[in-house]
């Protein structure tokens, strides 16, 4: 069975890598249909998706390495977190001319459904121990009642 560790590293692999992927074609698409600035955009909305993503798994990982009993409360914080985050870097760049906003959204639209799909397929054929199974086995026969 893989540890928590494991899948921390499984997580930022695959996901990132496949987030990636998709980001270098959607790049390419972008690049095509609009040029070099949507190309720019959708680079910075892959790399934004993948920052965010990438720092949220491995925080998450952490504490729950820690302490898991906080594992919900602790995503929640980082969804806020990243959430907030995102809006406030989509009100900074809202007007800019460096690069083109759509592309940027797509970019982060598509990228985060890719994580999110990935993720989620990891999660559900990785078999994960969610309790120790030795846990309530004791050593001393007196107690088990034999």
């Amino acid at each position: 069975m893989p540890s928590a560790r494991s899948i921390d590293s499984l997580v930022l692999r695959r996901a990132g890598l496949g987030t990636a992927v998709t980001g270098v074609i959607v790049v390419i698409v972008a690049g095509w249909v609009a040029g070099g600035s949507a190309a720019l955009g959708a680079a910075l909305g892959t790399v934004l998706v993948i920052a965010f993503f990438s720092i949220g798994q491995f925080a998450l990982g952490t504490v729950l390495r820690n302490n898991p009993q906080m594992a919900l409360t602790m995503a929640l914080t980082l969804y806020l977190i990243k959430i907030g985050a995102l809006m406030v870097i989509l009100v900074l760049l809202a007007d800019t001319t460096a690069f083109n906003t759509k592309a940027f959204a797509i970019a982060i639209l598509v990228c985060t459904l890719t994580w999110t799909a990935l993720e989620v397929w990891i999660f559900s054929t990785t078999k994960v121990l969610y309790v120790d199974p030795n846990a309530g086995q004791t050593t001393n026969s007196h107690e088990s009642g034999t």
